[in-house]
């Protein structure tokens, strides 16, 4: 009898549970990667990018241009050569071992340890880059890129 009591008790907990998560407004995903993967941006390409502050850098390659957002504040970026070097994520290394789409894992760093997790990538208009980039703390050039996978 306590078998069949205990049994429908958490057959009842668990029907409540699901109810009140079906009611609960869906969170946002920690990451909503651009697609498709070839209007990403490809670190290869890379011309300029400007540190607009310690979460934010404007970023082009020829003719496209990209907002790319820290998951936090990562002030090491303001320090040593004016460097960056964009981390693409280890799944997508074999197939698109340039792309940076806003994915987990990857990361942007300067000379100075640790790299800075990436929280959003999105392409930007030529207006809203240049107004960004006047402000930037620092800026580079893409030479410092890989070019070998």
């Amino acid at each position: 009898m306590k078998t069949v009591t205990a049994s429908l008790l958490a057959l009842s907990l668990a029907a409540i549970s699901t109810a009140a998560s079906a009611q609960t407004p869906p969170h946002a995903p920690a990451y909503t990667p651009m697609r498709p993967v070839s209007d990403c941006l490809r670190t290869d390409r890379i011309t300029e990018w400007h540190l607009v502050d310690s979460r934010t850098i404007t970023v082009r390659n020829g003719p496209n241009r990209f907002l790319v957002k820290l998951q936090a504040s990562c002030p090491q970026l303001s320090y040593g050569p004016p460097t960056l070097r964009f981390g693409t994520s280890k799944a997508n290394q074999g197939t698109a071992p340039f792309s940076i789409c806003g994915e987990a894992g990857e990361s942007v760093r300067s000379t100075q340890p640790p790299p800075c997790p990436i929280q959003s990538v999105r392409q930007l208009d030529k207006t809203t880059f240049d107004k960004l980039s006047a402000h930037a703390k620092r800026n580079g050039s893409g030479a410092d890129q890989p070019t070998q996978p």
